[in-house]
């Protein structure tokens, strides 16, 4: 059965609004929330940047069933593997066992400000696969001694390990991601635009590569962005605080700044015309349906923002996720 998450974006709102964003949507009957990591937001005029392991302690703590999920962190550059491995067997303990940890490869805007390099894909891509191993080992108990191309560990231990088993998701927007998720992760975080390709270049790469691995069936953890509004003025201030997110260089960008120069630029419709809009609740609905009937994704992820939050919240559990449970 398909569960149903609400995104905390730390990249919108300040980190107690988002551990009271959590609570409500436990209230209202989600299954999990999905959280971002990022050291800077979007733009730099209307936005937060909290930490997220500390809101997602807060969370684990302010909740009782909701699962818990990073959307996603990068344990490559500003965190070894080993430091991410005990970030998410600690907030798996405060949480009782609830945590999934979702991470990908990056961008830019969260490691330059700090001094990192940002390399192409190949060379993130092959940092994460050590990276996985890393952190499946150490939360699975393994004292471990390691020496990879990147990364190395000397007798670490996780001595405060997870309750449980700790599925890792990687972020994956094609096959190559999608392949290493198969290979050595328990499923993929995927954004969805179009569920045929989604399923054609994520998920039948990520099956492929699992099976041949001889390992279980993968998670499919789809997010899909919209705005909630009933008119073009109001879904732009909706969209204010994330407007930079479509803006040209996103992944290469440092300061958030320079996104915010760069969307401004742009025509409002432009903008506007690459997200869904949504006017009523039987709009959201249409809008996610395919996720869960074309796509069957294990875990569908509202990532939608509007002018009322709590608002919109309630709304999405109390007439959408019952709907689309049907």
């Amino acid at each position: 059965m398909t569960k149903f998450a609400y995104f905390c974006g730390h990249e919108q709102w300040q980190p107690e609004d988002l551990v009271a964003h959590a609570v409500l949507a436990e209230e209202v009957g989600f299954d999990m929330v999905v959280v971002s990591e990022h050291f800077h937001p979007w733009v730099d005029d209307v936005s937060a940047s909290g930490f997220a392991f500390t809101t997602m302690g807060a969370m684990a703590q302010a909740t009782s069933r909701l699962e818990i999920a990073t959307g996603v962190t990068t344990p490559l550059f500003r965190y070894h593997p080993g430091v991410v491995a005990q970030a998410a067997a600690t907030i798996d303990r405060l949480c009782d066992g609830r945590f999934i940890l979702g991470v990908g490869t990056g961008e830019n805007i969260n490691e330059g400000p700090l001094g990192y390099s940002f390399p192409p894909y190949p060379e993130r891509n092959a940092r994460m696969r050590e990276a996985l191993e890393i952190m499946r080992r150490l939360l699975d108990g393994e004292k471990l001694t390691y020496e990879g191309v990147y990364y190395r560990t000397d007798r670490a231990k996780l001595y405060s390990p997870p309750l449980g088993p700790v599925p890792i998701l990687l972020a994956a927007g094609g096959p190559k991601s999608a392949t290493l998720a198969g290979e050595m992760a328990q499923g993929v975080v995927t954004s969805v635009k179009d569920p045929v390709v989604t399923r054609e270049e994520v998920v039948g790469p990520l099956r492929a590569a699992a099976a041949d691995a001889g390992r279980p069936e993968p998670i499919v953890l789809a997010t899909r962005w919209a705005i909630y509004a009933e008119n073009e003025q109001e879904a732009w201030e909706a969209l204010y605080p994330w407007r930079g997110l479509r803006a040209p260089g996103r992944l290469e960008a440092v300061d958030p700044k320079t996104l915010r120069e760069m969307a401004d630029e742009l025509p409002r419709e432009e903008v506007l015309g690459r997200y869904s809009i949504c006017s009523d609740a039987a709009g959201v609905i249409e809008t996610y349906r395919p996720l869960v009937e074309d796509l069957g994704a294990d875990v569908v992820t509202f990532q939608m923002t509007c002018a009322d939050q709590p608002a919109l919240i309630r709304m999405l559990g109390e007439d959408v996720v019952p709907a689309l449970r049907g």
